[in-house]
């Protein structure tokens, strides 16, 4: 005997489907699931049963409440019980703790931990501190207001080189990043595959570090870029030279931060003697002014984190090569595309 065809749609079919797929799905869900797709390839009840194990009161009971409400009729409904009593007090006490530094040595407490001093369920803790719209395991960041006295007139200088430069000028944002770890896992990495992700030991060990000074030609996007052993101001005032050297017809226009090698005694000397070789420091703490930070950014996602390197050198290599391929396939002038209101300084 067969039974009435139900009928879905394209959407819910796909929802239907992914649960299935979904290896975190609960037990019951991808049951009912099951039920309803076998239900609208006109599969008979007897049918439905012998594939998924259920009973026949299963089977009509989720082909009844799918055919009345839906997906959500697929959903668990609530049930109500007598629910424990919270006093103010104790949601007064939530949010302090939650909004407070506790003692203890601890910089935060967890949900679990509020629970345990309050004497509430942890659930109860997550609910108060919904409903109070905190989030205390979330931290956010922000470019606080530079003490810089001359913020303003730096910034102006910087933005007007990125906005207007001087005719046959080249602005150059330099930059180092240091303590680059050559990072190599204690058993091979394991692929990513359906269901999985790309898995690698939580043991290393390391095989040295590798420091980069780069320069990004702000107008071109080109980045030129040289490895070193450590940042000093030696090393800086050799990578100085080299970007003379290969931009000798050019007003050289280089912007840095504030570190103490950028401003040794030697790069002051070397540059009073330098034409067309112009150096404009970001206000203090304002490196994000600098736009080799962006790339930097970049770097670290396409090629350093998750990396594994046998060796100091496969590293450096491989930092290399991403540049010489980002130069000739990506590299292209930072537009910026904020569109909101103007930021406050």
């Amino acid at each position: 005997m067969r039974y009435r065809k139900i009928e879905i749609s394209t959407e819910e079919r796909a929802e239907l489907e992914k649960i299935l797929r979904t290896q975190k799905s609960e037990k019951r869900m991808t049951l009912r699931a099951e039920i309803i797709l076998l239900s609208s390839e006109g599969k008979s009840y007897e049918e439905i049963i012998e594939i998924t194990g259920g009973s026949r009161v299963c089977v009509a009971k989720w082909r009844t409440r799918f055919v009345k409400d839906r997906m959500e009729g697929l959903r668990d409904k609530y049930r109500s019980g007598k629910p424990k009593v919270i006093t103010a007090e104790q949601e007064a006490q939530v949010i302090e703790k939650a909004c407070s530094k506790p003692d203890g040595g601890y910089t935060r407490l967890s949900q679990r931990l509020i629970a345990k001093e309050v004497g509430i369920s942890q659930t109860k803790v997550h609910e108060i501190l919904k409903s109070a719209d905190l989030k205390p395991h979330k931290t956010e960041y922000w470019c606080g207001k530079s003490p810089d006295p001359e913020f303003n007139a730096k910034m102006t200088e910087i933005i007007g080189l990125y906005m207007n430069p001087p005719e046959n000028a080249l602005v150059l944002c330099v930059d180092e990043k240091t303590q680059i770890q050559a990072l190599d896992r204690t058993q091979p990495e394991l692929p990513l595959r359906s269901g999985n992700p790309r898995r690698q030991t939580a043991t290393y060990k390391r095989n040295g570090v590798v420091s980069l000074v780069a320069a990004l030609s702000v107008h071109e996007g080109e980045i030129t870029a040289k490895t070193m052993e450590s940042n000093t101001s030696e090393n800086f005032l050799l990578f100085l030279k080299s970007l003379k050297k290969k931009y000798p017809k050019k007003e050289l226009h280089i912007i840095v931060d504030n570190l103490a090698v950028h401003k040794h005694k030697d790069i002051k000397s070397w540059l009073s003697r330098s034409k067309h070789v112009n150096i404009h420091y970001t206000p203090t703490y304002s490196s994000w002014l600098n736009q080799i930070e962006i790339w930097f950014n970049m770097l670290t996602k396409d090629v350093l984190k998750g990396g594994i390197w046998k060796s100091k050198q496969e590293l450096v290599d491989q930092i290399m090569e991403y540049i010489k391929t980002y130069n000739l396939t990506r590299a292209k002038p930072f537009q910026w595309t904020y569109t909101g209101k103007a930021l406050k300084v």
